[in-house]
């Protein structure tokens, strides 16, 4: 994840965009969209970046051309470059609002020292440049009195003027949005002309003065004006009406120089709502409904790390947090709310004791699933400058197992395959992010285990991600873990997994009616445990992981809608991976005697879903996805449910019987005996559990 370096676009755009964006011509009040690929329903939309522009001066007031400018945010998060024109003009539009700072380097002249700027959205800021002398180089002749060089001359002087009103008249100048019927004055200079010179004089400024006659004219003395230059009409500069590729692309920024928001595991937002200097704060909220066709009596849905209740408009997450950043130190809290809270710790077995795991493998005291469960991202760490940046955090931080964002705003699924939705979505330790390049990422993880908030038994386990985006349409990933010890009464067990995809996206037109883009993933994943009399591949004690899942996305109409279609497939015998089924509350620390994970056991499972989505907004997605999913042996909720007469009776560790007691025992016989005579098995309580799956869900995300 790239929580340092927020991704900028930094596509080319044609001279008519960036003339848009700095005259205002987007605005609500011109009646124009912003962007010429954003909906007609966007076209309200506040502005939400400005423009710098300015000229670049030599000493002697004389224009310089291809000087390199380089402005950089102060908090060190983008530099962008230009190069000035044959009038010294230099633009770069497009700029979010914060501080900034202006340098510039042209050949034969020292650099200028940097100054600093105050950006605001929907607003244009001048920031002159003005270079020191040239060595050896001689001043530039007077311009004759009278004639046209006399109006440059003057105009030149009048824009470093200190005289009021110059300056709201450039801006004026920048913002006003054009209209129509006004054709552009070709001119190569943004020196305005002198000041007044368009202004009705306040006073009669009297008789023009006296010039006398050439020798022999008998008229004598007459009153001749100097010949009148007609004053150039204001115009934009131009190098704003000359093509132009906008602003530079960011190379020094990771995974800054395209556009990657169409990348499944990615926020589409390409803004950044209340960003500050300080604090980039974020929103999500999740909500959907989903029908199960099982129908369960008791609304529970089985086996998946997204979908929870049927029946029911519920919400998954609503989360609230952001990041810091300052000077260099950085931090990022996100609190977690909604179903997620509860859902996600209890696949953590890490944190359980002895005696409520049913075992003597216990790690211990103190509540660590309260302290964790409302909290998905807690970190705080610094950044190195050094090549394209170093971060070392420390905290809990999500994971992107299989291309799928913990976060179901970011992906392009609700509900994803196996292999990611049963592979671990958190982290607990500490996470070191090295960037060589702007388009390659290593990451070590030194953590407590695999989705844990504790240590499990005697090793720590270690891990990394590669990621490799050598280009805007083209991503790999490569996720590896090993030696920790992940399994709760276990302690010679070890585990190591391998998680590898890529992204593909092979047609990219976002102006189009129809389709606008087309693209595909594929992910293969494996692992296995081995050590304490289990094996990876042999024997009656094998335990292993082997699955695979594929998604092909559609756009259309100027990225609007999308379609994904996809699923994938997982065998998993020792089932270590295969989510444990909540019957009667269970939960990874418990287990259950009616769904038993022991070394051995095989679980081989299929899935595909159908998603549509529809995205008028950055900031909103509206969906709707049908799912199918299939096991080899009984496992999703069935109309009976999952939950025993009268409610849960707080021991899913042991059988319970038809009257909603524990049998107090995990061996069969035993609980028959204990619940006395009963239909079916003996007064025994079984839940409903079947082979397949088919939902109907839709909802909708919201994430600034």
């Amino acid at each position: 994840m790239k929580r340092y370096f927020r991704s900028s676009t930094a596509r080319a755009v044609p001279s008519l965009c960036m003339l848009m964006a700095l005259t205002g011509i987007g605005s609500p009040q011109s009646g124009l969209a912003q962007d010429v690929g954003t909906p007609a329903a966007s076209v309200q939309a506040q502005p939400m970046f400005g423009a710098i522009a300015g000229v670049v001066r030599s000493s002697a007031k004389a224009p310089i051309v291809g000087a390199m400018v380089t402005v950089s945010r102060a908090d060190g998060k983008g530099i962008w470059t230009t190069i000035s024109g044959s009038d010294g003009v230099y633009s770069i539009p497009n700029v979010a609002p914060g501080e900034y700072v202006v340098t510039s380097q042209a050949a034969g002249y020292p650099d200028t020292a940097a100054s600093t700027i105050q950006v605001a959205a929907g607003r244009a800021v001048r920031s002159d440049i003005a270079m020191g002398p040239v060595a050896e180089a001689s001043a530039p002749a007077a311009p004759a009195k009278g004639g046209p060089d006399a109006v440059v001359a003057s105009a030149a002087a009048a824009s470093t003027s200190s005289k009021p009103g110059f300056l709201p008249r450039l801006v004026r100048g920048l913002t006003a949005p054009l209209q129509p019927s006004e054709q552009p004055v070709t001119t190569a200079s943004l020196n305005p002309p002198p000041v007044g010179a368009f202004e009705k004089p306040t006073a009669d400024p009297g008789p023009l003065p006296a010039f006398p006659a050439p020798q022999g004219d008998r008229a004598g003395p007459v009153a001749t004006p100097p010949t009148a230059v007609a004053p150039p009409a204001p115009a934009l500069p131009a190098a704003l009406q000359a093509p132009d590729a906008g602003p530079a692309v960011d190379n020094f920024t990771p995974f800054a120089f395209g556009d990657f928001t169409w990348l499944n595991g990615a926020p589409r937002n390409k803004d950044t709502v209340l960003d500050t200097k300080y604090f980039t704060p974020e929103v999500r909220f999740d909500t959907h409904f989903m029908e199960d066709f099982n129908q369960p009596i008791d609304h529970t849905i089985v086996g998946a790390t997204e979908s929870f209740r049927s029946g029911e408009i519920q919400i998954e997450q609503a989360s609230v947090g952001g990041d810091f950043h300052w000077d260099n130190v950085r931090g990022r809290i996100l609190f977690m709310e909604g179903l997620f809270a509860t859902t996600t710790p209890r696949n953590d077995a890490s944190s359980a004791t002895g005696s409520s795991a049913g075992n003597t493998g216990g790690v211990g005291q103190w509540d660590l699933q309260s302290a964790y469960k409302y909290v998905s991202e807690a970190y705080g760490g610094y950044h190195f400058n050094v090549q394209h940046g170093l971060n070392i955090d420390g905290g809990i931080f999500v994971s992107y197992i299989g291309l799928f964002s913990y976060y179901n705003f970011d992906n392009w699924t609700y509900q994803p395959s196996y292999v990611s939705s049963n592979t671990p979505w958190f982290f607990n330790g500490v996470r070191i992010q090295w960037f060589p390049t702007n388009k390659l990422k290593i990451e070590p993880w030194i953590i407590n285990g695999w989705q844990s908030y504790a240590k499990y038994n005697g090793h720590i386990g270690l891990g990394g991600q590669l990621l490799w985006e050598p280009r805007e349409w083209f991503k790999l990933v490569a996720n590896q873990y090993g030696y920790g010890e992940d399994n709760l009464g276990l302690p010679n067990t070890q585990r190591i997994h391998t998680d590898d995809s890529i992204l593909v996206r092979y047609y990219n037109n976002p102006n189009s009616h129809n389709i606008s883009k087309m693209a595909f993933t594929f992910t293969g994943d494996a692992g296995c445990q081995y050590g304490g009399g289990i094996t990876c591949h042999n024997g009656a004690n094998k335990s292993n992981f082997l699955g695979w899942m594929a998604y092909q996305r559609f756009w259309f109409d100027h990225d609007l809608f999308a379609l994904t279609l996809g699923g994938g497939q997982m065998w998993n015998p020792g089932r270590y991976l295969t989510l444990l089924p909540p019957i009667d509350g269970a939960w990874a620390a418990s287990g259950t005697p009616y769904f038993t994970e022991n070394p051995g056991q095989g679980a081989a499972m299929q899935d595909g879903t159908v998603t549509l989505q529809y995205m008028p907004k950055q900031y909103i997605t509206w969906w709707a996805e049908w799912g199918f999913r299939h096991s080899d042996i009984p496992y999703f909720a069935g109309r009976g449910g999952v939950t025993p007469p009268g409610g849960n009776n707080g021991l899913p560790q042991y059988y319970t019987c038809m009257s909603g007691a524990s049998a107090l025992t995990n061996v069969l016989s035993q609980a028959q005996t204990a619940c006395g005579p009963g239909t079916g098995n003996g007064g025994v309580w079984f839940p409903d559990l079947r082979k397949s799956e088919t939902k109907l869900s839709v909802g909708v995300m919201v994430k600034f």
